[in-house]
Parts: C-alpha cells; sequence; structure tokens
C-alpha cells in the first residue's frame, strides 16, 4: 500500500471539486478584509493629528470627524467583505466534507468483504464522518483566517515602519519572539502529537464499546472497572498523552502569550524616552501622536499572531484527517475481470487453496481439497480455529486466496464480477444484522424488486408467521431502534427468509442455530428444509445433531482437511470426528447432578 504523505490542503482542495474556486475566493476576500482592517488605525491616525493640530480650539479638528467616519466605513467594509468570504469558505467546506464521505462510503462499497471482517464500524464511521467534520473548521474559518494573518503582517511591517522605524522594531521583535514559541509548540516532538491523539481516542473508543458490552457481567460478578484492563488502561494512555502535550506545550505557550502582551512593556518606555528626546528638537507632538499610533496597532498584530497559531493546528488535524481517510482509500478492492465468466451449474470446488490472513505469518489453511456437487449438502466441522468458517469466506471473495483456486459452477471466482458472485450465493451467518428499518423492507433487501406477497411467501416458507402475528403492525413494524427488538432466533428466521427470497443457487451456513432456543432451533430447521431444497449447501456446524445427514462432512483442524466422509464411516474410522461425536453425546445427555451421582 502506498504509504506517501499527501499535502492535506492540495487533497482537500480536490475534494472540494467545482466549489474549489470559492475557497479561493474566500481566501482573497479575507486578504482584502485583512487589508480594509489596517485602514481605521491609520484613521485614527490622522484623527488625532488633527486634533494636535487644531489644539486648544479642538471644535476647529473638523478633519477629525472626516477621518473618524472613513474608519466607520472601513471597519464596516471590512466586516461586510470578512462575512463574503466566510460564506464562500463555509459552502466550499460543507461541499468538501459531503465529498470527503461520498469517497469514502464508496470506496469502502468496493473493497471485499473481509476487509469490514477487520475493522469495527465505529471506527470506519469516525474515519469517514469525524475526519470529514474536522476540515470543515479548517476550510470555513482557519484557512481564510491564515490568509488574512499572513496578508497582514506584509501590510502590518509597511505600516510599522512608516511611522517611526525604531517603535516598528519594537513590534517586529516581539512578533518574532513569539513566533519562535510557536514554532516550538507546534515542532519537534509535539509535530505528530494528532496522530497519536487520533488512535487513542480510537482505542479509547473502542474499549469503551467493548466495556459497555459486558456491563451484564459487571453487576452480575460484582466486577469494578479495573476488571477491564483494556478499558483501564486507554484511559490512563490518554491522560498521560494530553498531559504530556499540555506540560510539553506549558514553556512555549507561556513564552507565546508573554511576547504577544509584553507590547506595552517595551512601547511605553521607548515612547517615553523617545518623547523626551524629541521634546529637546520641538518635535515631541509627532512623536506622541505615533505613539498613539504603535498603541492602538500592536495588540491588531497579537491578534493576527493567534490566527495564524489556530490556523496552524487546524491543519495539522486536517493532516491527520487526510491520512486516517488515506488508511481507507489506499486499500485496494479486488482485481475485477473485464469480462465475466458466467458459471455453469452450482458446484463448489475447493483446488489446492492456501490462504494467509493478510498482517498475519500463520497459513489459515493449507492446500485444502474438496468438491461440493451442484445439488449436495456439505458440512464443514472442527474444533475452533481450524479454517471453517475462513473456506466458506473464500467462496464470495472475502479474500482471495494465496495460491491454489476457489470455483463455482466450474468458474474460477476471480473470473466473475462480483455482482455475478453475488447472484450464485445467499448467507445466513451466526451473528445476525437487521437495518433499522420495517421487517418488510428487511426481508426485500434480499430481493429490492420482489412485491409484497413475495415477501410473505418467503416470511411464511422461513416460519415466521407467528413472528409477523405478534407484531403491532405486522410486515410493516419498525425493527431496532424505536421499534421492536427480536430475540436471536427470531433474527435468525428472518435471515432464512431473505435467503428464502433471493433463491440463490448456493447457500453458506455458518452455524446459524447457535443463538435459538429449543422452540426457535425446530422452527429453523423446517426452514432448512425449504431453503436448501435442490440447492448446493455448505454448512459450518458446531451442534453435531445437525450435519449426521450430509452427504459429505468434512473434518477440519489447524487450517487443513483431515477427514472426510458420511457420518457412519468417520464413526467408524475412530478419528477426530468420531471423538467430537463421543463428546457431544455425553454433553447432550448431560443432567444437572449426574457428576455428584457419577462421583
Amino acid at each position: 500500500m502506498n504509504k506517501t504523505k499527501r499535502n492535506s490542503l492540495s487533497v482537500l482542495l480536490h475534494y472540494a471539486a467545482g466549489y474549489r474556486k470559492l475557497t479561493l475566493l474566500g481566501c482573497i476576500l479575507s486578504g482584502f478584509s485583512a487589508v480594509l482592517s489596517l485602514l481605521p488605525f491609520i484613521c485614527v491616525w490622522f484623527v488625532v493629528q488633527a486634533i494636535f493640530e487644531a489644539l486648544p480650539n479642538v471644535a476647529n479638528a473638523q478633519a477629525a470627524v472626516h477621518w473618524g467616519w472613513l474608519a466607520v466605513l472601513f471597519a464596516v467594509l471590512s466586516i461586510a467583505v470578512y462575512f463574503a468570504a466566510l460564506m464562500c469558505t463555509h459552502l466550499a467546506a460543507f461541499r468538501t466534507a459531503t465529498n470527503m464521505r461520498k469517497a469514502g462510503v464508496d470506496h469502502l462499497v468496493e473493497l471485499p468483504l473481509g476487509f469490514f471482517s477487520g475493522n469495527e464500524s465505529g471506527r470506519l464511521r469516525k474515519i469517514i464522518d469525524d475526519n470529514a467534520d474536522m476540515t470543515e473548521g479548517l476550510l470555513a474559518h482557519q484557512l481564510p483566517d491564515f490568509m488574512g494573518a499572513v496578508v497582514t503582517p506584509v501590510a502590518a511591517i509597511i505600516l510599522l515602519f512608516v511611522f517611526d522605524w525604531r517603535m516598528g522594531v519594537l513590534a517586529m521583535l516581539l512578533m518574532a519572539v513569539a513566533l519562535y514559541w510557536m514554532r516550538k509548540m507546534m515542532g519537534g516532538d509535539n509535530a505528530n502529537f494528532f496522530a497519536r491523539y487520533q488512535a487513542s481516542l480510537e482505542e479509547m473508543s473502542s474499549e469503551a464499546v467493548e466495556y459497555v458490552r459486558g456491563i451484564p457481567v459487571v453487576k452480575v460478578f460484582q466486577q469494578t472497572v479495573h476488571s477491564f484492563k483494556g478499558f483501564y488502561r486507554a484511559i490512563m494512555s490518554y491522560r498521560q498523552l494530553a498531559t504530556d502535550y499540555s506540560m510539553a506545550c506549558r514553556a512555549p505557550m507561556t513564552g507565546f502569550t508573554t511576547a504577544l502582551n509584553a507590547t506595552f512593556a517595551l512601547l511605553i518606555p521607548a515612547g517615553m524616552l523617545l518623547t523626551a528626546a524629541a521634546m529637546a528638537g520641538g518635535n515631541g507632538w509627532q512623536v506622541v501622536l505615533n505613539f498613539v499610533f504603535y498603541i492602538l496597532f500592536t495588540p491588531a498584530c497579537a491578534g493576527m499572531m493567534n490566527r495564524i497559531m489556530y490556523a496552524s493546528e487546524a491543519l495539522l488535524q486536517a493532516d491527520e484527517a487526510v491520512r486516517k481517510l488515506d488508511e481507507v482509500l489506499l486499500q485496494k478492492p479486488l482485481a475485477q475481470p473485464t469480462v465475466t465468466t458466467v458459471p455453469q451449474g452450482a458446484d463448489i470446488v475447493f483446488d489446492k487453496v492456501t490462504f494467509t490472513y493478510p498482517g498475519t505469518d500463520k497459513q489459515a489453511l493449507q492446500k485444502v481439497s474438496f468438491t461440493v456437487k451442484t445439488g449436495q449438502t456439505v458440512a464443514l466441522v472442527g474444533p475452533s480455529g481450524g479454517g471453517k468458517t475462513t473456506a466458506a469466506t473464500l467462496i464470495p471473495r472475502f479474500w482471495d486466496v494465496d495460491s491454489g483456486s476457489v470455483q463455482v459452477g466450474g468458474v474460477d471466482v476471480r473470473k466473475m464480477r462480483s455482482e455475478e458472485l453475488m447472484r450464485q450465493v445467499a448467507f445466513v451467518f451466526q451473528d445476525t444484522k437487521l437495518f433499522k428499518q420495517t421487517l418488510l423492507e428487511n426481508i426485500r433487501a434480499a430481493r429490492p424488486t420482489a412485491t409484497r406477497e413475495q415477501v410473505l411467501q418467503a416470511a411464511h416458507a422461513a416460519q415466521c408467521d407467528d413472528i409477523i402475528a405478534k407484531l403491532p403492525q405486522g410486515l410493516d413494524t419498525m425493527v431496532g431502534a424505536k421499534g421492536v427488538y427480536l430475540s436471536g432466533g427470531e433474527q435468525q428466521r428472518i435471515a432464512l427468509a431473505l435467503a428464502i427470497l433471493k433463491d440463490a443457487p448456493i447457500i453458506l451456513l455458518d452455524e446459524a442455530t447457535a443463538f435459538a432456543d429449543p422452540e426457535n432451533e425446530h422452527r429453523i430447521q423446517l426452514a432448512f428444509e425449504e431453503l436448501t431444497r435442490g440447492k448446493t449447501v455448505l454448512m459450518i456446524a458446531h451442534r453435531l445433531s445437525t450435519v449426521q445427514n450430509a452427504d459429505q462432512i468434512l473434518v477440519m483442524k489447524n487450517g487443513e482437511l483431515t477427514e472426510r466422509g458420511k457420518h457412519v464411516k468417520l464413526i467408524e474410522e475412530g478419528g477426530l470426528y468420531a471423538s467430537m461425536w463421543h463428546s457431544y453425546l455425553q454433553a447432550a445427555n448431560w443432567k444437572v447432578g449426574e457428576e455428584v451421582r457419577g462421583a
């Protein structure tokens, strides 16, 4: 994957697309507004000059009124132009954030399904949504302010040296000291603070979710927060990071603030000395006049420096936002063939398949070969971590194999476009996810063009009649947030309804009865019969009672296929399957208190 760091500002302007002109226009207007904001200070200087010239008859200082109104006019114009600048940059910022979200979501759609098994939905939402929000402040406020802060020093330097170069040098000296401390605060070890800060937030958010999910265990067993070491460690890590950063910024921030607020400490003594020297030469009033200008103008320079600091901080945040989004955008989608090959039949063939998960060294599958004929039901069984689910996920290309091939209908899945491959396969997983939609729309997700009658037929075939009957609005009942919550077994039956409605020739079942009670399990088994009739079925099973009638049972251990055959044959061989079957029977026949009687 390409790790080259991209310039965040150029990337954001790229996302702005046609709105980048508004961003540039907003920055230009902001710079113009900054220049206009300096003109009232000059006007005030002329007001003071007119008053000094008219002394002691201040009423004769008519020019002061003229310059006073000009000061007001320039101030109002500066505000109006700045408002127009922010309108432009806000429109561009909102469009940029929208385009970033669209780019992230559009790219996610293209990524292999396996990518999502290793990336939590909360983390992906934060990367795409929250990081887009982080850029809005930069483009809408800090960037135009930064442009104004860049333009202002050019004009400010001219003004600082126009009236009295000696006072100008003092003011410039303080600005240089402030810049030095700001660089110390933003550079060095603090330069990558936002990367570490975001990583710490992500870790703490992830651990918090796990902690909340485990609250029932905490309450039942009277545990404390310290029992969740990951969450506690994440909080402590975040606290330490924030503390270290605050302490690292203590001296630079103090120096920066002191330099910006030390104007009067230098200018007043300097002004007094210069005025005293000028009085001896008969030009004291001119020095006083210039001194008044610098007293009024240098605080504006302090505001300019603050803008530069905030804009620099926003740029660091934008760098991190772009870097995080790039983590997603630089993930490569699976290669798609230019011309898809349509499968003939629904056979599944694994031919010496070897696969290793990205980021690991251990092979999850090692030269696995087997065939599932069209219309057959084949079961994958074995210890946890043996490679059963991995093998099943390679069929719909959650990942691509390292070597060997997976074929559907005589065609390597890598030579089929994703849409064609997905038409061939229907899934029923252990952990069923339902949308926050009506039950009708949840089932119709399998085939969006299905009629209400077709949805009802699929629900009936999946043994869902009792579920629909008890819901307040039947099929039109909202499921999930602000709606009705279904039990695990009921959700499994809804998932079966989706698979039945899709009517794909290949069915992948990953222990679909795992969370079902006896009543739901019976109904699910009846739904299985409807779903799998005439289909090619590959099922992953932990309850061995569900695989006795399979056409073939494949036993997997440590990524290898160790045994294969029908139930009776495998029992007779006395291998791993026979041992698992014996353990299953013991567990199935166990009753409370038997271990006491057995003792």
